[in-house]
């Protein structure tokens, strides 16, 4: 009722519609307010809460720890060049050719940072 109360306040215009996920206590809260708003449930409806996980969302959480663009672009791009090298897609490959394929990895990237 809390959040209801204060997102309409905030608002100042009753909406059409409401996304929300399928918690019950939505639908309790409107009717306690009288809104009279088309209530949509679901899972991945086109609700903000529920996107952000999607890979930009993860970039833009990375970035909020840098005092510049700069240095966050160029933290992210090597970190997402050592993430395509370790992070195998498991479920399209055999154990053993994960562990060669990581071994390898290991030793190009000790091979890399000895040399630098």
């Amino acid at each position: 009722m809390k959040l209801m109360r204060k997102l309409l306040k905030r608002q100042g215009v009753a909406p059409a519609v409401v996304v929300t996920d399928k918690l019950r206590s939505y639908g309790a809260a409107f009717a306690e307010l009288g809104l009279a708003a088309r209530h949509e449930q679901g899972l991945r409806k086109n609700n903000r809460a529920e996107v952000s996980h999607q890979p930009v969302r993860r970039r833009e959480r990375k970035m909020q720890r840098f005092k510049s663009l700069g240095s966050a672009q160029h933290f992210l791009s090597l970190h997402a060049a050592v993430h395509n090298t370790f992070n195998l897609q498991r479920h399209l490959i055999s154990r053993r050719t994960l562990r060669h394929f990581r071994a390898e990895a290991m030793e190009q990237w000790r091979a890399a940072t000895v040399a630098a």
